[in-house]
């Protein structure tokens, strides 16, 4: 099929290389020309995994371009919205300004019988006004949404290979029209099993939403739970152990550390209380504020954490962070609570050195005043501690023995509670986890 992908970013140049890979021929479109001058030269203007060799492979083939022309839209039978909503400035809402603006921008190239698809994460009700706008421009074009469930670092394969598809359509009804057209183009993995799950649009809209808000939940269970351990001297890893066996509960996610970050689960669960307000069933979320509290209240306690590793004082003490990304396996810093931590300790007064295997330059853009060191060697040299807060698997691998040769004293706090404390303390470090003993 002939695919337009309006939104070049994160989530729009992974979707337009999946479906081209897919087999269809697809423009990805986008107002940012050095975006779309680094995706034609099949460079990725951020780390992904496997993205850099699947925009080339696509392109070789001759099914993915890219423009700054909305023009290039016209011609194609599906036309992908996969802009950003990020958090309004001083607000908790969403800001609807590039899904509004880009469906605009679209209505003047649509043709009779096109099929508009959301992808964005949007506040609930956002389908059906801009249902309307597509339906008044084109009456026989449709609209419908068909939210993403991407995680950074696997997300080339989490489009190819999804868990399952969502499709939201006006009335929810399997007979709709537009469901037979995206069941086209995602035919490769439907026919591999993957399940699919057709709705209304309102539901289809809440469904990210929902998922996002119990993942951070749950995240922030664990680090509550984190917080008790420590006044009770029980270990919180063993902890999640035991409860993850529940087959009800389950063990993933449930890994104690300094939170969660990034472009989505803040923003998301923030909008999600916004637009519950607007509906009038903000006292139906009201526990999502105490998540919110409990992953920012995580930062401060590493902080507290360290100072206690460095004999109650950080003034002058040189602290090496291990990591800027909030996640390993990307350069994304957005909200990042490793960086978020390393900005506390400096204000306190340590000498902070942060260093990343890939998110140094996005680091350095949002907080030009850390010192940022590439060599992770360097970096941890005439240490006074160190603070494991990226679980990059070039940090869990490292060998404290070697490495207490390179640093002023052995401490490290594991902001990740993913080292083997009984092998640093042999090796003679001070170890120290978050809700463990």
């Amino acid at each position: 099929m002939r695919i337009s992908v309006i939104g070049c970013g994160y989530l729009g140049a992974v979707h337009a290389a999946c479906m081209a890979k897919l087999g269809h021929d697809v423009v990805g479109i986008d107002v940012d020309t050095r975006k779309i001058a680094a995706l034609s030269a099949a460079q990725a203007p951020f780390y992904e995994p496997g993205l850099d060799e699947l925009l080339d492979e696509v392109q070789s083939a001759g099914k993915l371009a890219f423009t700054t022309d909305m023009a290039a839209a016209a011609g194609c039978d599906v036309h992908f919205i996969c802009v950003g909503t990020p958090q309004k400035k001083g607000e908790n809402g969403a800001d609807m300004s590039f899904v509004d603006g880009a469906t605009v921008a679209l209505l003047p190239h649509l043709q009779p019988g096109n099929l508009v698809i959301g992808k964005s994460t949007v506040p609930v009700g956002t389908a059906a006004r801009l249902a309307e706008l597509v339906r008044d421009a084109v009456p026989t074009a449709q609209l419908m949404w068909n939210p993403e469930f991407l995680r950074e670092g696997h997300a080339v394969s989490d489009t190819l290979q999804p868990d399952r598809f969502v499709y939201g359509v006006d009335g929810g009804s399997e007979d709709h029209p537009a469901v037979a057209i995206l069941d086209e183009v995602y035919s490769g993995p439907l026919n591999v099993g993957t399940p699919r799950l057709v709705a209304d649009l309102a539901t289809a809209e809440l469904v990210k939403a929902a998922a996002n808000s119990f993942l951070a939940t749950k995240i922030s269970f664990i680090n509550a739970m984190a917080e008790v351990c420590e006044a009770a001297g029980a270990d919180v890893t063993q902890l999640a152990d035991a409860i993850g066996l529940d087959d009800r509960i389950g063990r993933k996610f449930l890994n104690a550390g300094i939170g969660f970050g990034g472009g989505c689960l803040p923003k998301d669960i923030r909008a999600f209380m916004a637009r519950a307000g607007e509906l009038g069933a903000d006292q139906a979320l009201t526990f999502l504020r105490e998540v919110d509290a409990i992953n920012m209240r995580r930062r401060t306690r590493v902080v507290e954490l360290t100072r206690e590793l460095c004999g109650g004082m950080l003034l002058g003490k040189r602290i090496t962070v291990l990591g800027a990304a909030f996640k390993p396996e990307s350069d994304d810093v957005r909200d990042s609570p490793a960086l978020s931590i390393a900005a506390q300790l400096q204000l306190q007064g340590a000498v902070v050195t942060v260093t990343d295997p890939k998110a140094l330059a996005n680091a350095a853009g949002r907080f030009p005043e850390l010192h940022y060191e590439p060599d992770s060697d360097r970096a941890v040299q005439r240490a006074d501690a160190l603070l494991l807060l990226t679980e990059w698997p070039q940090y869990r691998d490292l060998d404290p023995y070697e490495l207490a040769a390179s640093v002023g004293s052995p401490r490290i706090l594991d902001g990740r509670n993913v080292l083997d404390g009984a092998k640093w303390r042999a090796a003679g470090w001070t170890y120290r986890g978050l809700g463990r003993p």
